[in-house]
């Protein structure tokens, strides 16, 4: 793995997971922090604080966003009508970066956020270059294959596993939101009542 691609998973290696599932996270063949004391195995028993920051941290860094972005996301979710754990794992899920990682359009979400801010992406039919832009209910994201035809190249070779409110057809470079996620649905292994938790601290 790349030493780039390492720098991406040292909180992987914090945690002792790969966030992201990945096969190749450093974190799987060594699931214990990195340091002199690593071979020990030993983790030390995290805070209350602690552990609300960890899954606060596991979100920030599944979605690549900074912190300023993820506060702003919580606030505006509490201010809303309704849940506000649904609301923020939703808004997240629904960026454009997201949704082209989900779709399988990129092998990152590093990769998506980057292919969305170069202009090669579409939400139904426009190009979009604003990675924290929200996919709406029935909304359609593509790639130009003769436009993009690198990026095409590696969208195609995709093989996520497409969530039930998604619709991919890789041969066509489309994916279409069909529906709105259910939190439960969300394949991100983050505890995101203790997300909310940390900021209403």
């Amino acid at each position: 793995m790349p030493t780039a691609s390492r720098a991406k998973h040292k909180f992987c290696r914090r945690i002792g997971q790969c966030i992201w599932n990945d096969p190749g996270c450093p974190s799987v063949k060594r699931p214990m922090p990195a340091g002199p004391h690593s071979s020990k195995g030993r983790r030390n028993k995290l805070s209350t604080y602690g552990t609300l920051l960890i899954e606060k941290q596991k979100l920030k860094t599944y979605y690549a966003i900074s912190e300023k972005h993820l506060r702003n996301a919580y606030l505006k979710a509490k201010a809303g009508l309704g849940n506000t754990a649904e609301r923020l794992f939703r808004s997240l899920e629904l960026r454009l970066d997201a949704m082209v990682y989900r779709a399988g359009f990129a092998p990152t979400i590093f990769a998506a956020k980057q292919i969305v801010n170069h202009g090669h992406v579409y939400v139904d039919g426009k190009r979009v270059d604003r990675a924290g832009c929200l996919l709406r209910e029935g909304q359609t994201i593509t790639i130009n294959e003769e436009k993009s035809p690198n990026i095409a190249a590696i969208a195609k070779k995709g093989n996520a596993s497409v969530p039930p409110y998604m619709e991919v057809d890789l041969d066509n470079l489309k994916a279409t939101l069909t529906r709105l996620p259910q939190i439960e649905e969300i394949p991100v292994s983050v505890k995101i009542m203790s997300v909310i938790e940390y900021y209403a601290r």
